[in-house]
């Protein structure tokens, strides 16, 4: 898993970023236009010179300007020389976790939930708008062969953790196989035993056993259930264990099993053991040698979730190839371009514009990589990834063409929201400004304070660890956008 640095902020700065780019609410709360727009709807063409009407959050008219009559105190954005695009989906993301993505002191995490873990005030919410990310996919890492539980969420920047989670999608569980599960890349403290496993047939084995157990499980809660249908009394309950219900969900269709992996070796190995129990995976996640076995990763009904460009950084990766999304799309397999990295997520309209160059892939077919595609594997194409009447109103507006390397987000929706408006950041830059320079007064100040404090007492300063500058936090807010 490849990460990227986020900045830790002082609350006070947080805090004042959180309402300073809260959403911008429409004069009419149930009504805005978008007019004079390229509008890329993905599933039924380009709609020159076209109009969307918004109502209630959703997308209620798609197209042009004479078909699309609006309430006449709607809000209207004006979008003359600009593209509309369907808001980006990220199917896979590691953006706001409070705390570290990995549990990694056992094999089997499957009780570890990253819903309760979300931070509404991770900056990288913001910053990933800003490059027309609507929705992501948070997944625990790659250290366990069976990680935790996952969560689909909006980006709803300045919203409390409890309005992030996109409501109605199904809930999802990470795997992960090959070098990481198996700690090739780490090695434990002295006197700390390795876990296990240490090998590839290690990891089978540890996700084998963990569905024979959930299989046992089940078929005691089954037997429980029915015997109570039937009337039975005094009975006593199986004993509820975390760790298998998750797996049990995974059995009964109930939880969506994304996978990291890159080998083909080890995809199919999971495929067989999915076959076993009779369960699906959702998606491939990495998915790097899946152009050798595209047929079947298709047959088994699995999406698979690509890197556009990243090759060789890693054992496992040397086989990977630029080509592996366009020769997978054209064999029928589902392929949505994900991050993995908060700041890959700021330009995935240029990651999928790469499959036009490498595998030749149509404009909008390279368009829904990121869009329609990563909807359907997270099962939210009914609500999202594509401009259709009675969809959430989730949308992107470039000044240019999305796949262009000089296109720009000029505004991000969410629910027909605006909660990123480039304009307006860009106005609040000076006023960000000067209150990074206020807090780094103050800081300064506090510190020649204590020293003479210090002094007049005959002791000297305290030389502890000082706290992270004001002005790097003040900089990661004020760095939303590019």
């Amino acid at each position: 898993m490849k990460r990227s640095i986020v900045f830790g902020l002082p609350f006070i700065v947080l805090f004042i970023a959180a309402g300073a780019f809260r959403p911008l609410r429409a004069q009419n709360s149930n009504a805005t236009l978008i007019q004079n727009a390229t509008i890329l709807t993905i599933t039924h063409g380009t709609i020159e010179h076209g109009s969307i009407l918004i109502q209630d959050g959703k997308i209620a008219a798609v197209g042009t300007a004479s078909e699309v009559k609006a309430p006449p105190d709607a809000a209207v954005i004006d979008a003359t020389g600009q593209y509309v695009m369907p808001g980006i989906v990220d199917c896979h993301s590691h953006i706001a976790v409070d705390g570290s993505v990995n549990e990694g002191s056992v094999s089997v995490s499957s009780m570890a939930r990253i819903p309760d873990v979300l931070n509404p005030e991770d900056p990288d919410i913001y910053r990933d708008l800003a490059g027309g990310v609507t929705t992501a996919n948070i997944l625990h890492g790659s250290a366990n062969p069976i990680g935790g539980q996952t969560v689909v969420i909006k980006l709803r920047w300045g919203k409390p953790a409890s309005k992030l989670p996109f409501q109605g999608a199904l809930p999802g569980i990470k795997f992960a196989l090959g070098e990481n599960p198996k700690r090739t890349n780490f090695q434990p403290p002295p006197g700390v035993p390795p876990r296990y496993p240490a090998t590839r047939l290690g990891v089978e084995g540890v996700i084998r056993q963990a569905f024979i157990e959930a299989r046992e499980y089940k078929r005691q809660w089954d037997d429980y259930n029915a015997r109570k249908a039937a009337g039975e009394q005094n009975l006593i309950p199986p004993r509820r264990d975390e760790k298998l219900e998750p797996l049990v969900e995974v059995l009964e269709g109930k939880r969506y099993v994304h996978a990291h992996c890159y080998r083909a070796d080890e995809i199919l190995m999971l495929i067989r053991v999915a076959n076993e129990f009779g369960f699906k995976v959702r998606t491939f996640q990495h998915v790097l040698e899946g152009y050798k076995i595209a047929p079947e990763i298709l047959a088994s009904g699995a999406g698979a979730s690509t890197f556009s460009d990243w090759w060789a950084y890693k054992m496992e990766a040397f086989d990977a190839i630029p080509y592996n999304a366009a020769l997978m799309t054209e064999r029928g397999v589902v392929v949505s371009i994900n991050s993995d990295d908060a700041e890959e997520a700021r330009h995935l309209n240029q990651e999928a514009a790469k499959s036009m160059k490498y595998g030749g892939l149509s404009p909008n077919d390279a368009l829904k990589l990121v869009t329609i595609n990563p909807a359907i594997q997270l099962g939210i194409d009914k609500r999202v990834g594509s401009i259709d009447v009675g969809k959430d109103a989730d949308l992107a507006i470039f000044n240019r063409d999305p796949l262009s390397v000089y296109a720009v987000v000029q505004k991000t929706l969410i629910d027909g929201q605006v909660y990123f408006d480039r304009q307006r950041d860009i106005a609040q830059r000076a006023s960000l400004e000067k209150e990074k320079q206020a807090l780094l007064d103050k800081e300064k100040q506090a510190s020649e304070e204590k020293k003479s404090d210090a002094e007049k007492a005959g002791k000297k300063p305290d030389k502890k660890k000082k706290p992270k500058s004001a002005a790097v936090a003040a900089d990661a807010v004020a760095g939303g956008a590019r």
